[in-house]
């Protein structure tokens, strides 16, 4: 019986049929229907949706940056060993893309791998990685830095915690089960060997797939509908916004992006105790829905111009919808996709919770700094949130056939 439930295991990952595109096109909308189980043509036990929604590891973009958020997610950053240089770090990256290749297929990756995920498929897991600013010092590989990468500025409503941010190199896992999501993480600390060592972890968590009855946008742990107004692969200019052009400075980051990581903890006691009225004035849409508070549906673009009977702005000058919006920040744009986490009640009894916020774009100073400028001199939501931590990792380009990631700057 073992054996024929392989053998259609393995059928499912590697057939691009009607029952993988199914399983893929449920994972892309966010899986309404993701427990329907999926016949295999054999006659034996076949994966669920969920369970066989398979992400390609190459590709021109590195996954994990188009494909909607995954139910678990975990973010870590790694610094080089000391004595650790570019062919350590180019080996690690070896290593890394490797098993990153067979856990995205729903293989196993050899040696010392546990089992954790055995039973299961791929469940669209995501790897993704990229590099530090401090990573092109410590491999001689400062020529080679591209000028995106320039520290962020520090914000007046940042608390940040050095030991939480920052890092040579990130990985950012995420996928519909939580136990291939560890098995991913783990399969990543133990291949890092001696070459690196964590410099900090977060895990996190979006809706699973099939939560709701139709697919729509998730929530954040304050209740709000969180990401209505993100680009979309099909909007005019999505690739210019989010990916970095041919004929750059840096041609190794070709297809890449830029990644801005921040720990944004939530005042969840404070804002849970603001009348609904005024939550939907802090964020400038309806709780209930997301639709802005100019009326219609999520999808309806606010009027920023409407005035109430008072002569206000229907949606406060300071709403965070209005000073976030891409028209009030000269076009600023970047794709957001963040997970919620929770690590506990503080020995204040407030719960240690909140968002792990991660924007992609081509250029950091054009797409999140802007914003946040902004959103630092009065944002009404400011009050109830506090930055934590924050990074930025170039992520290079997707691998091709033979390559791993982060091969051209490593060995050109």
């Amino acid at each position: 019986m073992s054996d024929n439930l392989e053998i259609s295991r393995r059928r499912l990952l590697g057939t691009v049929g009607a029952a993988g595109a199914a399983g893929l096109a449920l994972g892309g909308v966010g899986g309404a229907a993701g427990y329907a189980a999926l016949g295999d043509g054999g006659g034996g036990p076949a994966l669920a949706a969920v369970g066989s929604a398979r992400v390609p590891f190459r590709g021109a973009h590195q996954a994990g940056i188009v494909q909607p958020a995954q139910a678990c997610g975990h973010l870590a950053a790694f610094d080089l060993a000391p004595g650790s240089g570019r062919v350590e770090a180019a080996a690690l990256m070896r290593r890394w893309s490797a098993a990153a290749e067979l856990l995205m297929a729903g293989e196993p990756v050899g040696g010392a791998d546990g089992g954790v995920a055995r039973d299961a498929g791929p469940c669209s897991l995501t790897l993704t990685f990229g590099f530090g600013a401090s990573f092109f010092d410590r491999t001689g590989l400062a020529a080679r830095r591209p000028e995106q990468l320039e520290p962020l500025p520090v914000f007046s409503s940042d608390r940040l915690d050095p030991k939480r941010s920052g890092g040579d190199l990130w990985v950012q896992i995420g996928a519909d089960d939580a136990l291939v999501a560890f098995h991913a993480l783990r399969t990543v600390q133990r291949e890092a060997g001696a070459a690196a060592r964590v410099r900090w972890q977060m895990d996190g968590f979006n809706r699973s797939p099939g939560a709701t009855a139709r697919p729509m946008t998730t929530r954040n742990l304050m209740g709000q509908i969180d990401g209505t107004g993100n680009p979309k692969p099909a909007d005019p200019g999505f690739a210019g916004h989010v990916f970095v052009a041919p004929g750059g400075t840096q041609p190794w980051m070709t297809g890449g992006s830029y990644a801005v990581v921040r720990r944004i903890r939530m005042l969840l006691d404070d804002w849970e105790k603001l009348p609904l009225a005024d939550q939907e004035a802090v964020i400038g849409r309806r709780k209930s829905d997301g639709a802005p508070l100019t009326g219609g549906t999520e999808t309806t673009e606010p009027d920023l111009e409407r005035v109430g009977p008072d002569g206000r702005p229907v949606i406060p000058a300071d709403a965070h919808a209005r000073i976030s919006a891409p028209e009030q920040n000269g076009g600023a744009t970047m794709l957001r996709r963040p997970f919620s986490y929770h690590d506990g009640i503080g020995p204040d009894g407030t719960p240690d919770a909140g968002l792990l916020f991660v924007c992609w774009q081509a250029d950091p100073r054009k797409g999140f700094l802007p914003v946040q400028r902004k959103l630092d001199r009065g944002d009404a939501l400011s009050p109830f949130i506090r930055h934590e931590s924050s990074a930025l990792f170039a992520v290079p380009g997707g691998p091709a056939e033979g390559e791993y990631v982060g091969q051209r700057l490593l060995e050109a």
